[in-house]
């Protein structure tokens, strides 16, 4: 991977908040969001924080529970590119801060880390390779090819997606918390390389510029190691039948 793969990839958006996996203003599609005009205006007027928290829960159980039952590959498709069709704030508006062990958190990871993978596919492509040794059981988990290109990446966004809506739910955040973690480890192994390159070459980043960029590259793989834990316990969760 390059050292200006590996700089893209150190100021990604990419953080660990209380909702757990996120994008940046920055990176949202740029058409609007769409929501319910009633619903926005609620927000806007300062909806007291719990009728938002009921709202997520209700709009993300529906949300599942309406794909699960139906056999129209229309519906299918239009659930899986929301966020490409109508922007993210309709979803980050109500299911953004909601908790990692919650239904609407969980959802909300899932849509961020499709837009994410779909976005940036060469570069995560480059740290697969990076981050999923011989040895491991991660390419069979997540169901991607050894090594995948761009075009496997973007396809496996769309099928852990629609996994999870069409799927077992927990075998889709599986697979999701499993492609986190060996992306995690591609960006731990791509700053090793990056340091240690960065004393043999001519005209390597200064120091300080060096330390800048392997920092958020670092913050970045405890995201990504942060949020495929959240995917983790979800799938745990779900199989209890306590994800609400």
């Amino acid at each position: 991977m390059s050292t200006n793969a590996a700089s893209r990839y150190g100021s990604s958006s990419i953080r660990a908040s209380r909702s757990g996996f996120s994008t940046s203003g920055s990176q949202r599609p740029s058409r609007p969001g769409q929501l319910d005009q009633a619903i926005a205006d609620q927000l806007s007027g300062g909806m007291d924080p719990q009728q938002i928290s009921e709202i997520s829960h209700v709009s993300a159980a529906s949300l599942l529970n309406r794909v699960h039952q139906t056999q129209d590959p229309n519906i299918v498709q239009r659930v899986l590119t929301l966020v490409d069709r109508e922007g993210v704030d309709i979803i980050a508006e109500l299911w953004s801060d909601a908790d990692p062990d919650s239904l609407p958190g969980i959802l909300w990871r899932l849509y961020s880390l499709r837009s994410w993978m779909r976005r940036s596919s060469d570069v995560i492509s480059e740290l697969w390779a990076l981050g999923e040794p011989v040895d491991t059981a991660a390419s069979a988990i997540v169901g991607v090819d050894r090594p995948p290109v761009a075009q496997d990446i973007a396809r496996t966004a769309d099928s852990i997606l629609s996994g999870a809506f069409q799927g077992d739910f927990a075998v889709a955040l599986e697979r999701a918390g499993a492609f986190c973690e060996v992306i995690s480890l591609g960006i731990r192994a791509q700053c090793t390389r990056l340091q240690k390159a960065s004393s043999d070459e001519v005209g390597s980043p200064s120091r300080s510029a060096l330390a800048t960029q392997l920092a958020r590259s670092l913050h970045s793989a405890q995201a990504l190691h942060t949020t495929g834990r959240d995917f983790v316990h979800g799938a745990h969760l779900w199989r209890q039948g306590s994800l609400e």
